[in-house]
């Protein structure tokens, strides 16, 4: 059983991941207070202690929540704590993002091709794409550029699980204004990184995102045909905000018997558990 450490295991994919994997590997989930990532003699001292053989990159400083002014610099000294003990490890499966193409402009069906032709003009989307590049340099760095994911842990504020509560509150969904999106389930993604721990990939980088895309109208109109009320639908403003889809091809070459959960089963899946956690809240 291989020794892999998981980094922001407290998080939204951290915390389906370990449970995912603890079966199988011995899981290494420390807490900030165990593992401070930014001292990095620190981190040279977990790693060696615990033999860690592979490591899943999950955190993500003030990115959600309070929002960090050096967003760029901490979450890049935590990568690079990290990668600068490669020789003792095996491989380090990083989570990134599709905003590593920039957001500032459609992202439609993109392909991994296209990584490095534009510098994102977000400090998050900057910081992922100064560790893909690092990436590029090692055969030791898997990428894996998530878009949309969602799942039972997921920040409140995000989309689909802000539009559950929502309707289960009874209220009128707003949105800011439509556009089109990629979301993975979680679940799909867990056997996917499991994936990359036990295989070899032909590629640095992978789009992670499913075959179809959906446009964020049309998740509203799924919780409603779901849900015994029915909200009331304003979009505030005309027209599509920027797309952020990807062209999964390479993934799907890679893991050639890889399925995807549909939306109307995802989200059906997430609303039920919103909707049980809902009740026992009413019942406090």
């Amino acid at each position: 059983m291989k020794n892999i450490l998981i980094t922001g295991g407290s998080g939204f994919i951290g915390r389906d991941l370990q449970k995912y994997l603890r079966s199988r590997f011995n899981i290494f989930v420390p807490s900030h207070t165990e593992l401070d990532l930014l001292k990095t003699e620190i981190v040279e001292k977990y790693i060696s202690d615990h033999r860690i053989e592979i490591i899943i990159n999950c955190a993500a400083y003030g990115v959600y929540g309070t929002k960090l002014q050096d967003l760029v610099s901490v979450n890049l000294r935590i990568f690079f704590n990290l990668v600068r003990n490669l020789d003792r490890t095996e491989k380090i499966i990083h989570l990134g993002s599709g905003a590593e193409y920039d957001r500032s402009r459609p992202i439609i069906k993109i392909k991994e091709e296209e990584f490095g032709k534009r510098i994102p003009k977000d400090d998050y989307g900057f910081y992922k794409y100064i560790c893909s590049k690092y990436g590029e340099t090692t055969e030791k760095v898997i990428c894996l550029r998530l878009f949309g994911v969602y799942g039972k842990y997921d920040a409140d504020f995000k989309f689909i699980p802000t539009t559950i509560a929502k309707n289960l509150s009874k209220q009128e969904i707003v949105i800011e204004q439509n556009t089109i999106m990629d979301y993975l389930l979680i679940d799909d993604l867990m056997p996917i990184i499991e994936h990359f721990i036990l295989n070899k990939p032909k590629y640095k980088s992978y789009n992670v995102a499913p075959q179809d895309s959906i446009d964020l109208i049309t998740i509203c109109d799924i919780i409603n045909k779901i849900s015994d009320y029915k909200s009331k639908i304003r979009v505030l403003k005309k027209g599509l905000n920027n797309e952020f889809t990807a062209d999964n091809a390479r993934l799907r070459s890679e893991i050639p018997n890889l399925k995807f959960t549909d939306y109307q089963k995802g989200i059906k899946k997430l609303f039920n558990w919103h909707k049980e956690n809902f009740k026992k809240i009413k019942g406090r």
